[in-house]
């Protein structure tokens, strides 16, 4: 299970700046993003096609939206239809 907490680096080590209830000695996947101070300060956050955007990865598949059902599902959604 994925958990996003934030973290202050103190120019040696990230101190989170809340509980982060891990387990000790076990090895974790930490992934730095800065902090948006936007969102942190309680505004607006970005516009929510931006934030999609960020988030976007290139499949390298150039007919993902017509065939969706097929790429998902592994069948398409009519029979008859693309092959």
């Amino acid at each position: 299970m994925a958990k996003s907490v934030r973290a202050v680096f103190d120019g040696e080590v990230l101190r989170p700046e809340e509980t982060a209830d891990l387990k000790p000695n076990v090895r974790y996947l930490v992934i730095i993003e800065p902090g948006d101070e936007k969102k942190e300060s309680g505004e607006a956050g970005a516009y929510p096609l931006t934030e999609i955007g960020r988030l976007a990865i290139d499949m390298g598949v150039t007919d993902l939206s017509t065939r969706h059902s097929w790429y998902a599902h592994d069948r398409l959604e009519n029979d008859g239809g693309d092959t």
